[in-house]
């Protein structure tokens, strides 16, 4: 018996009855999934790499790292040294790649509340009696909250996204690429400070010391932006999802559903009083669980604090943050099945997991060959010599300070697309962004917050983006022959109304002088 998924044959539409968007949406799918399997696009993509690799190093192509003041080379990924340490380190870029680790550890605790039942009966209570519209900007909203769980949020939001669609009689797979694009598009957009904002403000503190060496940016230097982008964002994705993407999820039909799949549940279905109660006593375990966190928290001297006493990204609580999410989803999943039933004796626990899993190895096997494409391409210098050039050229212009922040807005957007790491892309940009932009008496906060932007919202089309691959993995559960071309056809205009909406109000903000965050000014004055 199979279940009836939200976009049938008879939904689909003829292509002369779309829209020229559709129609251009439908050919970008098209021509994206004409491109190999993404295990082999991505081995091919590392061989691309080890090719330019030879080329531009017989060239002598370099550049000087303005951070450090190094020479950077392109490294001759063909050479005897390189070929040996290829070898050597592939196992290690596969059990080293970053999302490989937050999959499993994340995904084993979700496991068990999803199986046990408690995903499925909170999504249904949440939503009840609301409407199917509001679903998305729900699911935006708590995208662009949930960066303070770091990349752990990828694995938590995405899945979670798919199943509040579903909940509603929607396409799930338009569920997770919401979630997706709310996610990493407003990774900066958040109601309190992370770890990305220590990481930032760091390096924009000593970019900023090139010019005044007593400068200092704080991590709450944008905190007033980020919590309004977060509903700018949120409102950016509900538009171009309502008005656009739905349709468009509404052509596409889903594989149909077995009974034992995980998502599969009766949407309509009101919650029973044992899942009621359930939930309550869930809800407990949730308060006690953050109640035990906070006080193992308090003491000055406490393992989740860092050797400085602080929450920074090197302390215990921000790098475990996925362990105590995966652990927290864990025993709140074991508390709902014991009091509901689902779990009946302490065997049913690590069935569940290795269940709630299953869905998960063909993502774990393009993990592999995007490990090992990365690994190269990081190795061989490329993208960090492209980042500097850029910066080179556009240091070069001379004009005034509205067209030098659209510039640097875009070159940032660029630069993304090919160092999709936040701390590591800002690491080479800020040395030479931010003294200049002093220079033209705007502020680091401000080069900052206009970093965050593009930063942020082009990271969700460009396939070097690890979670690009983990969004992919997540939809193919709903549609198998789903490729790169699907995710793109749905990213590109999310990433656009997220670029624009959001660039718009960063330079509504810079102009009305409105502080970015508590003693963040939005221009600097020399001397």
């Amino acid at each position: 018996m199979s279940s009836t998924t939200p976009a049938t044959a008879e939904t689909r539409k003829d292509s002369s009855e779309l829209s020229w968007l559709m129609r251009v949406l439908v050919i970008i799918e098209k021509a994206g999934n004409k491109l190999p399997h993404p295990f082999w696009l991505f081995l091919s993509l590392a061989v691309i790499v080890m090719i330019l690799s030879a080329i531009f190093a017989s060239t002598g192509l370099n550049a000087v790292n303005p951070a450090t003041d190094e020479k950077v080379t392109v490294t001759n990924l063909f050479s005897t040294e390189s070929l040996r340490e290829i070898v050597a380190g592939a196992t290690n870029n596969f059990v080293t790649f970053p999302p490989l680790g937050l999959v499993l550890i994340v995904l084993i605790g979700v496991a068990v509340a999803e199986q046990s039942g408690l995903i499925p009966a909170m999504l249904r209570g949440t939503i009840a009696g609301a409407s199917p519209k509001w679903i998305t900007f729900i699911v935006a909203l708590a995208g662009t909250a949930s960066s303070i769980a770091s990349d752990a949020s990828y694995m938590i939001m995405i899945p979670l996204g798919g199943l509040a669609f579903k909940a509603v009689g929607r396409n799930p797979l338009l569920g997770c690429l919401v979630a997706y694009a709310a996610t990493s598009g407003g990774y900066s957009a958040a109601p309190m400070v992370n770890s990305l904002d220590t990481i930032l403000g760091g390096l924009s503190t000593s970019a900023a010391q090139i010019i005044d060496a007593d400068y200092s940016v704080s991590p709450v230097a944008n905190f007033y932006f980020n919590f309004i982008s977060m509903f700018v964002v949120a409102a950016a994705v509900t538009l171009v999802t309502e008005l656009v993407l739905s349709k468009r999820a509404d052509q596409i039909e889903l594989d149909e559903e077995s009974d034992d799949d995980p998502d599969n549940f009766d949407v309509k279905m009101a919650l029973d009083s044992k899942e009621k109660r359930g939930i309550i006593i869930a809800v407990v375990a949730i308060v006690i669980c953050a109640a035990v966190l906070f006080a193992l928290a308090w003491p000055a001297g406490s393992f989740l604090r860092d050797d400085a006493g602080g929450f920074g990204p090197e302390s215990g609580l921000m790098a475990g943050i996925a362990a105590i999410i995966g652990f927290g989803f864990f025993i709140v999943g074991i508390v709902y099945g014991y009091a509901t039933g689902s779990i009946k004796h302490t065997a049913d626990i690590p069935e569940m997991m290795g269940k709630g899993l299953l869905p998960f190895v063909p993502v774990i096997v393009l993990f592999f060959a995007a490990s090992q494409f990365l690994a190269l391409f990081k190795m061989s210098n490329l993208g960090e010599i492209m980042a500097i050039k850029g910066a080179e050229v556009f240091g070069a212009l001379n004009t005034g300070p509205f067209v030098i922040l659209l510039g640097g807005w875009l070159l940032v957007a660029l630069g993304a697309l090919f160092l999709t790491s936040g701390s590591g892309l800002w690491t080479l940009m800020a040395p030479v962004l931010v003294p200049m932009f002093m220079l033209l008496s705007i502020s680091p906060e401000t080069t900052q917050a206009l970093y965050r932007i593009g930063d942020s919202t082009t990271n969700i089309i460009s396939p070097m983006s690890p979670y690009f691959v983990v969004v992919l993995g997540f939809i193919q559960r709903y549609k198998k022959d789903a490729g790169i071309g699907t995710v793109l056809s749905f990213t590109i205009p999310l990433s656009f109304a997220m670029f624009i909406l959001w660039g718009l109000l960063f330079f509504i903000w810079w102009a009305t002088g409105i502080p970015w965050g508590p003693g963040a000014a939005t221009h600097y004055q020399m001397g």
